[in-house]
């Protein structure tokens, strides 16, 4: 048995978290979603840009299959006295936010921002935009935040407060 061997034998890989909304059809050659307009090429999905050479196929992407099924991977719950006087700005930051995420993760979308119990709460079809969401609500406004993600780490739960 040489080094190469010995250091990866008793390591316990960690499976890759199964997302049923990842792209299960890759195309052979290029594709584009009818809905948003994504590009789907060399491997992953872009926001723009030629699909490369040959036949386009139409595929609906996996942030389009999220919003028509309103399944979410990500959750932004905001709460607190704060909420009430500074709801429009919060809803503000978290479209912006977005703006700035889909131009390198064109797959991170916010679902809907609704107002239910007394909480704000986003829905995204990734955990990367209700992460950052978190993370630039705690930089803008300080206050509490906890991220708590899945066993599988397919989905991420966010709880803002401040009074």
């Amino acid at each position: 048995m040489d080094k190469y061997q010995k250091s990866h034998k008793d390591k316990l890989f960690k499976p890759h978290p199964f997302d049923p909304y990842a792209t299960a059809h890759r195309p052979a050659g290029s594709a584009r979603c009818p809905q948003c307009g994504a590009a789907y090429h060399g491997g992953e999905w872009h926001a723009h840009g030629a699909t490369g050479p040959g036949p386009v196929e139409s595929i609906v992407c996996p942030a389009c299959r999220r919003i028509e099924d309103r399944a979410a991977a990500g959750q932004v719950r905001v709460s607190g006295r704060f909420l009430a006087a500074h709801e429009e700005e919060i809803r503000k930051l978290m479209h912006n936010v977005e703006q700035q995420e889909r131009q390198t993760h064109v797959l991170e979308r916010l679902i809907a921002i609704d107002y239910q119990q007394g909480q704000l709460v986003a829905t995204t079809t990734g955990t990367h935009l209700a992460n950052r969401i978190g993370h630039e609500l705690e930089a803008a406004y300080d206050g509490a935040c906890s991220y708590r993600y899945s066993d599988s780490d397919v989905y991420l739960s966010v709880d803002w407060h401040r009074d």
